[in-house]
């Protein structure tokens, strides 16, 4: 009896210690994990603003959906500039005479195309998936018109939810980083890019993910 209850305490303390030990690593797993994924969902967010960039460039505005921005990146050329200073002789009616005058020209030297442009290395026609989620998840996209004290601009966010790139975490870790408030971390519930609030192409995320990242 004496041996049994020895090999019971015995196993008690193995599985005590397990627990003990699986509730200090796996916040150490899930902060892993969670940089690995944000670090690719925050690429793919950078790939649309640069193309949302490049729509309201050629287009004054940005695009609503991603079918309209993919199709967009398909066709579209940007214009190839030159500006020159030159000059012309123009009659100056208050003087009576011939008089020189100073002009910009804007020389078209070529054209090049978007997605060459911004997507050589990129497959572009993926910019809707959401990186690591499950069946295909998309990001959330708006494009809006915003009136800023009469000044009416074209804004435009792009957004996925947490819980979507943390899908096989552990819920009770995923919600506690839904309510993360800090400056080293991406803050709220969801991970994003732009406002429909404020005219802003910024992301939420630190800069931790610029410096680590591919951009």
């Amino acid at each position: 009896m004496k041996t049994v209850l020895q090999i019971v305490l015995w196993l008690l303390s193995i599985f005590f210690a397990y627990q003990i030990y699986n509730s200090v690593m796996e916040p150490i797993r899930f902060d892993k994990v969670k940089k690995k994924r944000y670090s690719a969902v925050i690429d793919r967010l950078k790939d649309i603003r640069d193309a949302q960039e490049a729509h309201r460039v050629i287009n004054q505005k940005y695009a609503s959906n991603f079918d309209n921005l993919i199709a967009f990146i398909d066709t579209a050329q940007f214009t190839i500039t030159q500006q020159r200073d030159s000059s012309f002789m123009e009659y100056d009616k208050v003087y009576r005479i011939e008089m020189e005058r100073q002009v910009k020209v804007i020389d078209t030297l070529g054209f090049i195309p978007v997605k060459d442009s911004l997507f050589k290395n990129t497959d572009y026609t993926k910019l809707a998936k959401v990186p690591y989620a499950q069946n295909d998840a998309e990001f959330k996209m708006e494009a809006d018109i915003l009136d800023k004290n009469g000044y009416k601009a074209s804004v435009f966010e792009a957004s996925v939810d947490k819980a979507v790139v943390l899908y096989d975490q552990p819920e009770e870790l995923v919600e506690l980083e839904k309510q993360v408030i800090d400056v080293e971390e991406v803050n709220g519930p969801e991970i994003k890019v732009g406002s429909l609030q404020e005219v802003s192409t910024s992301g939420n995320w630190p800069p931790y993910y610029d410096t680590n990242g591919k951009k």
